[in-house]
């Protein structure tokens, strides 16, 4: 059965398809039954037919027959994904067929959507259901706070929109995070819909406008450097601790996002606007991250420090664990290893560093 097993070491397989699959992926095959049946490669007998039948097809066989036309900008999840994403690229694929026929596409290629999402309120956290439309011809996403509005809510550039699911953050398996620059600002709105082939639609149709407004505003790009800019997932989220510029405020626990160079903190992992931003340069720039804190900060906090050195002032952080410490040191070593780009210079001056309000 060997010759075209693209999974390390699989303990799975679809009998009924050809393909070796992840025990994680197994589950998925079984939501489609009528479609796929699994096996273990172990713990089940194979008849000599199934195993001349695996030997036929495989992975790499399959993936031809069940991938002729996927969209560039179709996002392909991998084993790291959300729940979701990988539910729904099983299904796209071997249930509704969708890259067999483009005119099944439709929902996500046409560079027009609109529909109705429950989106979280600002401020008082509520869900509640929120006309969207996409339009690349506009080059915008935008959603109204009441069904007949003839103004929009708001308006979101396509040029500036990502969105990432967060299933656990929002709290729900289909929550989606889109955000967007505001005033130079990064501004959150929270999303889902019941139906996960409508949130993943909505996913890839956001990735379907930012591919073609890139296509134009970068003409001599090639879509293997376009496609990492289609979406983005964050380096690293979680709490650490913070004080102020002049290092004698107390420290307060915060939320954190690393967002490419952006560092953001909030209140509440689900706040709109972040209270500050702070870039994280290179280390050609003079940005370097050191495990600890200055010997002269006293006062409560977490134990595990980490103070992060830019050419103008000193960040220092806490981390509740040693855990903690050494993965977002390494996130921001990361990101510091990176050299600069020229558009994230241009970028640095419309980051406001952290405010005095922490």
């Amino acid at each position: 059965m060997g010759n075209t097993i693209v999974i390390q070491d699989p303990e799975w397989a679809s009998y009924t398809l050809g393909v070796f699959v992840c025990h994680s992926c197994s589950a998925l095959h079984r939501n489609i039954a009528q479609i796929s049946k699994v096996k273990s490669l172990l713990l089940d007998p194979w008849s000599s037919s199934q195993v001349e039948f695996m030997d036929s097809a495989g992975n790499n066989a399959v993936k031809a027959k069940y991938e002729q036309l996927v969209p560039a900008f179709y996002y392909q999840p991998t084993y790291k994904d959300c729940m979701l994403l990988r539910e729904q690229w099983i299904r796209a694929k071997y249930e509704r067929e969708e890259f067999l026929c483009v005119a099944k596409q439709e929902p996500y290629s046409a560079g027009y959507r609109e529909g109705f999402l429950w989106k979280r309120g600002r401020d008082n956290g509520q869900y509640l259901s929120r006309k969207f439309i996409l339009s690349e011809r506009e080059g915008v996403l935008k959603y109204f706070n009441k069904h007949d509005a003839r103004e929009p809510k708001a308006i979101m550039k396509i040029n500036s929109v990502n969105a990432t699911f967060q299933p656990t953050k929002i709290g729900t398996a289909h929550g989606l995070q889109i955000t967007y620059l505001k005033d130079n600002s990064t501004r959150n709105i929270f999303v889902y819909h019941e139906d996960g082939k409508e949130m993943v639609d909505w996913f890839n149709a956001i990735r379907a406008a930012r591919f073609h407004y890139l296509q134009v505003a970068f003409p001599g790009a090639s879509i293997s450097d376009l496609l990492p800019k289609l979406t983005r997932n964050y380096i690293k989220e979680g709490y650490m601790q913070k004080t102020g510029p002049k290092h004698t405020e107390g420290f307060k626990k915060r939320w954190f996002t690393m967002d490419d160079r952006r560092l953001m903190y909030f209140k509440d992992p689900l706040d709109a606007y972040a209270r500050g931003e702070v870039f994280i340069g290179s280390k050609e720039n003079s940005y370097t991250v050191l495990a600890g804190l200055p010997s002269s900060i006293q006062g409560y906090h977490w134990q595990f420090g980490i103070t992060i050195v830019t050419p103008d002032r000193k960040f220092l952080f806490a981390c509740e664990t040693e855990e903690d410490q050494k993965s977002w040191i390494a996130a921001f070593q990361t990101v510091i290893n990176k050299p600069m780009l020229p558009q994230e210079y241009a970028g640095k001056l419309n980051i406001q560093i952290i405010p005095v309000n922490i």
